[in-house]
């Protein structure tokens, strides 16, 4: 098992990752948390594989537990679910003293979070992160949230957890087009943070590479995120980077009502689409996408969606990166380095419609 700190000042957490985690979640979590009771947060799809272990390991280890299950999907994640949440939290007799699991991918990870950081405002929340997407980046870093028919994200809290534990055993379970999904977010640590992680993927055959390289590759993309974080928490400054990808990533998931691409695949297209946006600034980005194109076809990620500008300007509108006319868009000319760019949106929207 290895073992990540993420480093903030009198808030420190560790991010631990290995095989067999899940039958030693309540020793692990017993030993960051006083609660007595745990609600475990999980979908639909997650409840038939995991939840039966989770809750055993946490009986064995004196907790008493009320589980809560919700539909699979992005559609989830909105106030009716928060609600149902907070309800069936009052219903079982939780305490501010008590604490919440979340158990699944990042929309389990974004709602149990915000549900945590206001039941009570504020008990004890731990992350185990089911897919690859939320264990090497939503899991980590305290971004909570809820969606509204207008974007993604757009309620939430920074509200990190006690504890991270990624059971890289649960990626077994997968379908293929979830592995992709979280091998863009892999793909946009090399882009942005790391030459050699980037370098690493291009020299794997594809697909069935991945699993003896799961542990590696999700060290170091928690490693980078947890060095960012420490730095920026609230995402005033330097975490924006993270966000290679996203703006644009996020129009293709609204305009498509987060139905048709997962968020990976709006990343995935986010990114080559940002690089053309550079290119069309005179920057020397060609041998880049070049090279980010072929490596988003190994892993089956696609590199261009089709979007209209009504639903570019929508998604950059409600961008949090955006202060009034202005909005910070993320640059990579160089691999492994990027670069926060404060630009007008009407430059920005001429710059994808040209």
């Amino acid at each position: 098992m290895k073992s990540l700190t993420v480093e903030l000042s009198g808030r420190s957490y560790e991010i631990k990752i290995g095989s067999g985690l899940l039958a030693q979640c309540g020793e692990l979590i017993g030993a960051v948390t006083d609660a007595q009771m745990l609600a475990v947060v999980t979908d639909s799809n997650v409840a038939p594989l995991y939840l039966e272990a989770v809750e055993k390991s946490l009986t064995a280890a004196g907790f008493s537990t009320v589980s809560v299950i919700f539909p699979a999907g992005e559609s989830s994640k909105n106030i009716q679910t928060l609600n149902m949440l907070y309800e069936r939290f009052a219903q079982a007799g939780l305490t501010r003293g008590d604490g919440v699991v979340a158990l699944g991918g990042g929309v389990t990870g974004d709602l149990a979070g915000f549900a945590a950081a206001t039941m009570f405002r504020g008990i004890d929340f731990i992350q185990i992160p089911t897919t690859l997407l939320a264990q090497v980046d939503s899991s980590v870093g305290g971004k909570t949230a809820i969606d509204l028919p207008q974007g993604k994200n757009l309620v939430g809290a920074f509200y990190q957890p006690k504890l991270v534990l990624a059971d890289i055993d649960c990626l077994k379970t997968l379908t293929q087009r979830t592995v992709c999904d979280g091998m863009a977010e892999v793909i946009k640590y090399g882009m942005i943070a790391d030459e050699t992680l980037f370098s690493l993927l291009e020299g794997m055959g594809g697909i069935d590479d991945l699993p003896k390289y799961w542990k590696q590759v999700i060290c170091i993309c928690c490693d980078i995120k947890r060095a960012v974080v420490a730095e920026d928490e609230h995402d005033t400054g330097r975490r924006g980077i993270l966000n290679f990808g996203h703006t644009l990533g996020h129009a293709y998931e609204l305009a498509y009502h987060y139905e048709t691409y997962t968020h990976g695949e709006g990343v995935a297209a986010g990114m080559v689409k940002m690089l053309e946006v550079e290119e069309k600034q005179g920057k020397n980005a060609a041998q880049l996408k070049a090279r980010l194109l072929a490596l988003l076809k190994k892993f089956r990620l696609p590199v261009k969606i089709e979007c209209t500008m009504e639903a570019y300007r929508a998604a950059i509108g409600l961008d949090k990166k955006a202060k009034g006319d202005m909005i910070n868009v993320i640059e990579v000319e160089t691999l492994g380095h990027a670069e926060i760019v404060s630009m007008k949106k009407d430059v920005l929207f001429a710059l994808l419609e040209a």
